[in-house]
């Protein structure tokens, strides 16, 4: 589908990249100088709900830039006048809940990188699409990059055909310790309470295993968590037929919290996992935040992460099917 909305018009931002003949991402800004207003906004979306729908499946990403959005309330606001069914975020990242739909962004420490991801991929029920909102832009740094996950599929199937095969078909086994306690200094620190809802170690397994989890309780009072067997590629209606990269293969591999190898339990080599890595980083879009930019992603289509930053910065966050 071709553009075509007199409620907004096409921009251009930092970063942007043309990726077999789409616009990633697709910006889009007030029609006029008058017209930049939240009323304004709300209903150029209430007019244009399904368009807009169909232009985040076709560019994987839409900016919404120049429009007066200026905290939660707002955002929320945004988020609600599409009807979008919501999904309650099920993760290690500390997260807090700030208005209704609206919550912040993993809360771990700036200075530490967020490895390129699929929101939820490894729970059974995960969002299609991943909102943020710049409330507060970084003074340096910070940016959240992400990358058509079709390209990396492609390019590590020239490389490595036979191992990206051999891997689809047994799949990944994930495993990850999650604290006893919330640790807001670290990107992967909310604690087993938080994530499940209750203190009852019971409880907590059955609502792990109903998310298709299978749990072991640590000494130390955290618990680890294992997933699998995974596919290390996903195909989705609507996506022209792409297979996309729908794994944490490098984000997980032999970390301090987390590891993943193939369902068998065969590591999966070094040299293929750091190539990966460096594939990753060659197809990245490096999107810099301005205040009051509504980002748009596809879940299903990209991968997205987070680069250190300078303090201040913050970032919301609301996930919808």
């Amino acid at each position: 589908m071709e553009f075509s909305c007199k409620e907004f018009k096409v921009g251009k931002c930092e970063g942007e990249r043309l990726v077999e003949g789409e616009t990633i991402p697709l910006v889009l800004r007030p029609p006029a100088e008058d017209k930049n207003q939240l009323e304004c906004l709300l209903e150029a979306i209430g007019k244009n709900k399904e368009w807009f729908h169909q232009m985040i499946v076709k560019n994987s990403a839409v900016l919404l830039r120049g429009f007066d959005v200026k905290n939660a309330v707002d955002f929320n606001d945004v988020v609600e006048a599409f009807g979008w069914d919501e999904i309650r975020y099920v993760g290690p990242a500390p997260r807090t809940q700030v208005h209704k739909r609206i919550w912040t962004a993993n809360e771990g420490d700036l200075s530490e990188f967020i490895h390129y991801h699929h929101e939820m991929l490894s729970v059974k029920v995960f969002p299609e699409k991943v909102i943020l909102f710049c409330e507060v832009a970084p003074p340096h740094g910070g940016e959240t990059p992400f990358i058509p996950s079709f390209r990396v599929t492609e390019r590590m199937l020239e490389e490595f055909p036979e191992f990206v095969e051999e891997l689809d078909n047994k799949g990944l086994k994930y495993t990850f310790k999650v604290l006893g306690k919330k640790d807001s200094s670290s990107t992967k620190g909310r604690g087993w309470e938080n994530a499940f809802g209750t203190s009852d170690k019971a409880e907590a397994e059955k609502k792990a295993n109903a998310l298709g989890f299978g749990v072991e309780w640590l000494p130390e009072g955290g618990v680890k968590t294992i997933l699998g067997p995974l596919s290390l590629t996903r195909v989705f209606e609507e996506r022209k037929g792409r297979r996309m990269w729908f794994n944490t293969m490098v984000g997980m591999h032999r970390k301090e919290v987390s590891n993943v190898t193939m369902a068998d339990g065969t590591e999966i080599p070094e040299e293929i996992v750091k190539r990966c890595s460096e594939i990753l980083e060659e197809e990245s879009i490096q999107f810099k935040w301005e205040k009051g930019d509504v980002l748009f992603l596809d879940n299903y289509a990209l991968l997205h992460g987070r680069r250190p930053s300078l303090p201040p910065r913050k970032v919301l966050a609301a996930l919808c099917k």
